[in-house]
């Protein structure tokens, strides 16, 4: 499955909509999406599950660039 992880790049500081990023992961679940991310210093905003025309649309953007857990 496929998820786009929305994140701010320091967990200490108050999340700016602004400066919110995301990435997208390869993964069997929510769970070990988050164990992957976890030494990295990223305040998760939101972990959505892309399927469908969603996973399509999302493929189509110059910024998808797919990591693997």
């Amino acid at each position: 499955m496929i998820y786009k992880v929305y994140y701010q790049e320091n967990a200490h500081e108050v999340p700016v909509r602004e400066n919110t990023q995301s990435l997208y992961l390869e993964a069997s679940s929510e769970r070990e999406v988050r164990q992957y991310l976890k030494d990295r210093n990223y305040n998760i905003e939101y972990i959505q599950l892309l399927e469908g025309n969603y996973l399509e649309y999302e493929q189509n953007s110059p910024n998808f660039r797919l990591e693997n857990a």
